[in-house]
């Protein structure tokens, strides 16, 4: 048997560490055993996946050295390699679930759902819905489908009991199935929900281990019924543990940067990024903190992996980052290094028509563009003094472009500028005035250049680093104000 592990990850938003961390890892377990390694662009949610998203997972991941043997670029016998492009399979396999009575459809309308939900929780019963509980009477079931009402396939599952699965790193994992609903399989677009899609894809493309987050052990249930329905081996599952913020909680962007983008654009070399990746919750046998990904492949046993959660130290990766760059640079290749990050002529050529008309020497240049080729800019509180503004508001302002920016999947000039517009139009701010905090938050200057350009050059990663940054040395904001914000924002 040859060993095929996968990375499936949503080009939903921008590349994050947690991907590449689990990319790592099923890279290192499939050349250990001599196998191979397969990326699978997980695109259902079509309103969210973007292309620029797909083409930044793939240059990310490459940015680390992780290389996969099948995929959407380099083609493979098992394509293709796009979830939106194998809808077909989806569908033929939600209608064997039907017709061996696996499955069921459900016309249920999304505020009944919420009703049953709202009642099983008042009675105090378990919140997962069975089919027995989504059930409509006959009739009324026969006419929503003779009228042709929306219904989406759901999967049956137990009502009682539990459900023993078994895990390469945890042993036995008991499920009770009354936490188990009936899954949706199918949406009502057609669209496969990632349980179904998932279960498929990995079958028909040959995985035999799956190596993924522990926040999916309670879907393990769901996905062993289906390859048991399917009359299907399942691979061998390997729940690996979730990175961890200083403070334990999961690692989220609104406490740690998250994006790999946001490390590569900040300076960090990729080898040290890998190296420190590799190091959570794993060692080397010699217990060695630096170390070449050549070095762990030749050295990987997944039974080093400790289940504590790892800690996600930004101190202690650029302490990493600084022992590469001493240890393993001369000068040529610190210049190589600094030509690839930003001194290189794709990413100055964004940046000459910025200050090219505002400069009369070229000394005068690098304090004009200094915030395009430097990390979070240097501010405190005083950099906000000349802002008219009640503190508060001001923090409201910056948390409130956090938000919007958050939901923005194509990082253009016109877009930004319609975002800003709509929030400037909320506070009832002249677009000079929102617009100031921003240039302070973004430039680390009152005046610089254009900061919509700017933001624009610099990439949704770093331009939210910086707008969180500027909330932070503002003193951030408290859980009290968290509450009363998100709900003022719900409202815009």
């Amino acid at each position: 048997m040859t060993v095929r592990t996968r990375i499936a990850p949503s080009p939903t938003g921008d590349p994050h560490v947690g991907t590449a961390y689990i990319a790592l890892f099923n890279l290192c377990f499939a050349r250990q055993h001599g196998g191979e390694f397969i990326l699978r662009i997980e695109d259902t949610d079509q309103a969210r996946s973007t292309t620029e998203s797909e083409q930044m997972i793939l240059d990310s991941l490459r940015w680390l050295g992780l290389e996969w043997d099948e995929g959407p670029d380099v083609g493979g016998q098992y394509g293709p390699y796009r979830q939106s492009e194998r809808g077909e399979s989806y569908a033929e396999h939600a209608r064997q679930l039907l017709d061996a009575g696996h499955a069921f459809k459900c016309y249920r309308t999304s505020e009944e759902l919420d009703a049953l939900r709202e009642s099983r929780k008042a009675e105090g019963l378990h919140l997962a819905l069975k089919p027995e509980d989504l059930a409509l009477p006959v009739e009324e079931e026969a006419r929503r489908a003779r009228e042709g009402w929306p219904y989406v396939i759901r999967m049956k599952v137990p009502e009682e009991g539990a459900c023993v699965v078994q895990d390469m790193l945890r042993g036995a994992i008991e499920v009770d199935w009354a936490q188990v609903d009936a899954q949706i399989l199918l949406k009502s677009d057609g669209m496969p929900t990632y349980h179904l899609a998932n279960v498929v894809d990995d079958h028909l493309m040959g995985i035999t281990h799956v190596l993924r987050g522990e926040e999916w052990i309670n879907s393990a249930p769901k996905h062993q019924l289906l390859y048991e329905y399917f009359g299907w081996d399942m691979p061998e599952l390997c729940h690996m543990p979730l990175l961890r913020n200083p403070d334990k909680s999961k690692l989220s962007k609104r406490k740690n940067p998250t994006s790999i983008n946001y490390y590569r654009r900040m300076g960090y070399l990729p080898q040290a990024v890998t190296n420190y990746l590799g190091r959570m919750g794993w060692s080397m046998p010699d217990d060695r903190e630096k170390f070449s990904l050549g070095e762990m492949m030749s050295h990987f046993d997944i039974q080093r992996i400790s289940l504590g959660g790892p800690v996600f130290d930004l101190d202690k990766l650029t302490w990493l980052n600084g022992v590469y760059i001493r240890e393993d640079l001369d000068d040529d290749g610190l210049l190589q290094a600094l030509r690839e990050w930003a001194f290189n002529e794709d990413y100055v050529k964004q940046i000459l028509p910025q200050v090219r008309p505002r400069v009369d020497t070229l000394s005068e240049v690098t304090p004009l563009a200094g915030h395009f080729f430097s990390g979070l800019p240097p501010i405190d509180e005083s950099s906000f003094e000349t802002v008219k503004l009640e503190h508060e508001t001001l923090i409201k302002l910056l948390q409130f472009l956090v938000w919007r920016l958050e939901g923005v999947t194509a990082w253009h000039k016109e877009t930004l500028l319609e975002e800003v517009k709509a929030l400037a139009d909320a506070f009832e701010l002249k677009m000079k005035i929102f617009l100031a905090p921003v240039f302070i938050a973004v430039t680390g200057s009152p005046t610089s250049t254009s900061v919509l350009d700017a933001m624009t050059i610099l990439g949704s990663d770093m331009t939210r680093a910086r707008l969180r940054h500027a909330i932070a040395v503002l003193g951030g904001v408290s859980k009290k104000q968290a509450k009363r914000f998100e709900k003022e924002y719900k409202q815009l």
